[in-house]
């Protein structure tokens, strides 16, 4: 009997449990061409034409169902509240301005460093304004530099924001190993003078987004991301607000990720690039984690780091097989795979949370609260001297200016606190 050249899967009702075993099914049938048709609903909307089979959504390769949670439950907290949102150009921040647009904010900032993530990020809420979304909130853009303490406390005693989402981070790991001080600026002392600023300015809320890279960080970013955590439950012991943090994994389809760069590979023909055979990561969807990160800002307490259940660990390799197979390519036939092994800052295998964790289940589906069995700030170094001594590094003192900007100095006062971060040696500058 011939093997049809395309499947064409046309089932909404599916579970995520179903469709795998399904898709399955049909990859070993020898069907080269699988593709998945847009759900009734889409087309009844008049979102997509019947006739269309769409691309790939990371939706498609989670091998859960993503949460529901109910908005309009979930953004009581925040009707008629003034939000501030830091890196609103980004994937979390967009996402979040998106679905707060709807929750019944009073004013929505949308705070970035670049003018043309936040230009984009305003003409799309704008847009759907014009829709009916949201009609009633006003949207205020901004574009500042979270390393200008004065500006931002400028800002925050003007803005008089309720609820701060903080995403705003230098993110790309390798990147950041290439340009250390600059992670430890931006990612550290931006995120201390957001705090200070909204600590002096009375906001009530503040979630800072964290990462599994924060756990036993071995890069800078993660070692960044993890003194951010810290700073957040020391403000939050200095106030009179509810200051948490939020930890999950990977997000699908983002800016910079590695679904968009398979993709590209595979268009171009190949190769596909994988750090090792071994690989995992933890993934979820981009609207799965902003509402989750909603959620969680209005029923998480201050002091507490809470974790986003993110499922099982994917394999890399399998991802990247099922991305190939998605657009009718067989992977090592069509599209080669080429090992290229780990990056600078890079991990084998990410861990949702330490040795010196705990993840307690709380009332809310896939939400917990990280229980610490030791020194909650997981530092070897008081936090307090850290930031004195990474300060000279970051910023210029006419005393001390031999440390500015070197990179052997940051890395040695980083591994001190947090002896995780790779040994390497670095150029002075």
């Amino acid at each position: 009997r011939p093997v049809p050249d395309e499947a064409i899967l046309a089932i909404p009702s599916a579970t995520k449990g179903q469709l795998k075993k399904i898709y399955d099914t049909l990859v070993e049938t020898g069907i080269p061409r699988i593709r998945i048709l847009p759900a009734i609903s889409q087309i009844v909307d008049g979102e997509a034409h019947f006739v269309l089979t769409r691309e790939i959504d990371p939706q498609d390769l989670l091998g859960r169902n993503p949460v529901q949670i109910s908005l309009r439950q979930s953004l009581r907290y925040l009707r008629g509240k003034r939000v501030l949102i830091t890196g609103a150009g980004g994937s979390i921040g967009g996402e979040l301005a998106r679905q707060l647009l709807s929750g019944g904010a009073e004013r929505l900032y949308i705070l970035g460093h670049g003018e043309n993530s936040i230009y984009q990020i305003d003409k799309e809420l704008r847009v759907l304004q014009s829709g009916g979304v949201g009609e009633k909130a006003t949207i205020v853009p901004i574009v500042a530099d979270l390393k200008d303490p004065h500006h931002i406390q400028f800002l925050l005693e003007r803005l008089k924001a309720d609820v701060i989402f903080h995403t705003a981070a230098h993110k790309h790991v390798p990147m950041m190993e290439a340009n250390p001080v600059e992670a430890c600026s931006n990612n550290v002392f931006g995120t201390k003078n957001l705090l200070d600023a909204a600590l002096k300015a009375g906001v009530k809320r503040f979630v800072l987004i964290s990462t599994d890279k924060a756990v036993e960080p071995n890069s800078v970013y993660g070692v960044t991301k993890r003194i951010g955590e810290d700073l957040v439950l020391d403000a939050n012991s200095r106030g009179n607000g509810q200051y948490m943090v939020v930890r999950f994994g990977n997000v699908l389809g983002s800016r910079g990720s590695i679904i968009p760069l398979f993709r590209e590979q595979i268009l171009s023909g190949g190769p596909v690039t994988i750090t090792d055979k071994r690989a995992t990561r933890y993934f979820m969807t981009i609207p799965e984690a902003a509402s989750l990160v909603l959620q969680t800002g209005g029923v998480g307490q201050g002091g507490h780091r809470y974790l986003l259940d993110m499922g099982e660990p994917v394999v890399i390799e399998d991802l990247a097989m099922q991305i190939m197979r998605f657009y009718g390519k067989q992977p090592h036939k069509d599209v080669a795979i080429q090992y290229i092994g780990l990056r600078p800052g890079e991990k084998i295998s990410e861990h949702l949370y330490g040795p010196d964790e705990e993840p307690v289940p709380t009332s809310y589906a896939r939400i917990n609260r990280l229980v610490s069995r030791t020194d909650p700030e997981g530092s070897a170094v008081p936090l307090k001297t850290l930031l004195e001594n990474l300060g000279p590094v970051c910023f210029f003192h006419p005393e001390q200016a031999s440390f500015y900007r070197n990179r052997r100095t940051l890395r040695a006062l980083l591994r001190q606190a947090y002896p995780t971060l790779e040994d390497k040696d670095e150029p002075e500058f």
